[in-house]
């Protein structure tokens, strides 16, 4: 009998067993825990008898083995690290206890953030788990902000759902999860979609708005979808003023939980250019935007502009 534990688990991987000393072939039956696997609409798979679906099913069923002692890591480190901090007299802030009792105990900004989660069908699975991700940054980043953003997500269909299942009890994290449109759920002048093609610079989040953020990990393979869906439905859009407060080194294209650290904070009365030089990430190679460079490349354009009409 296999053990319900991870060495078992990389035994079977490698296709042998021990059993008192004697060794025997691991057959897939010789898993007693086994989460099963499904397809994108949520089907339930047979077990993988080719290679690959091996590699798969064996990587699902390490992870959800792995995943309580993985907490109780976690768990261990989280307690160790906040009373180092007691003893050195550090506030870590409310404890992840103490902001679920708060959770519906707190007033909420009337500026809100939707992702639209309607993009699962152009993505494989790989990208799609990077958004989960990032949502998941969101939330967290939202919790501990004082007054949080609303915090909606919709088209939350049955890819979405089986992605997110992989962390038990987000239903009952403080996001409104729903499976229509954010034209099925907000008035329709209630809505900005945030993207990067939009020719409308947005320099103050307004009261009683929500803003777009499109869930949507492409790899630059559908450029100006977003906007072109804002156009489509005939909802207002716009972008971060970036080049105004910054410049980049990298293309101006933000990740979803970038995007939406800089609205929180700039929603909490942070100036725009500390909020992007806070938030952007070093590999982005954000640096304040020198004025006087500015201004005298400006003149200088104007100036051969000028020559070469004379």
């Amino acid at each position: 009998m296999v053990n319900e534990d991870e060495n078992s688990i990389d035994a079977a991987s490698e296709g042998n067993c021990s059993q008192g000393g004697n060794f025997h072939q691991c057959t897939l039956f010789d898993i007693t825990i086994d989460p099963g696997l499904k397809d994108d609409e949520g089907n339930e798979l047979p077990r993988p008898f080719t290679k690959s679906q091996m590699r798969k099913w064996l990587k699902k069923v390490k992870w959800v083995n792995r995943k309580a002692e993985k907490r109780a890591r976690e768990k261990k480190k989280s307690k160790e690290r906040r009373k180092e901090a007691r003893a050195a007299n550090v506030d870590l802030g409310p404890s992840r206890k103490a902001l679920k009792k708060m959770k519906f105990e707190r007033d909420k900004k009337s500026t809100g953030i939707i992702i639209d989660l309607s993009f699962d069908h152009l993505m494989i699975e790989k990208d799609r788990f990077k958004v989960i991700k990032q949502i998941l940054r969101c939330y967290s980043i939202n919790r501990r902000s004082e007054p949080p953003l609303q915090f909606h997500i919709t088209s939350f269909g049955e890819k979405s759902k089986n992605d997110m299942a992989r962390h038990n009890g987000y239903e009952h994290w403080d996001i409104q999860f729903n499976e229509e449109s954010y034209m099925d759920v907000f008035p329709k002048e209630k809505l900005v979609y945030l993207t990067s093609d939009s020719e409308n610079v947005i320099e103050e989040f307004e009261e009683d708005t929500m803003y777009i953020i499109g869930g949507l990990v492409d790899h630059n393979q559908y450029k100006g979808l977003c906007h072109k869906l804002a156009v489509e439905q005939g909802i207002r859009h716009g972008q971060l003023p970036l080049d105004k407060y910054i410049n980049m080194k990298t293309r101006k294209v933000l990740t979803i939980d970038h995007v939406f650290e800089i609205v929180l904070k700039v929603c909490e009365g942070e100036p725009w250019q500390e909020a992007l030089m806070r938030v952007l990430p070093l590999r982005k190679g954000a640096h304040v935007c020198d004025k006087t460079s500015t201004l005298d490349s400006s003149s200088e354009i104007a100036d051969k502009s000028d020559n070469e009409s004379n």
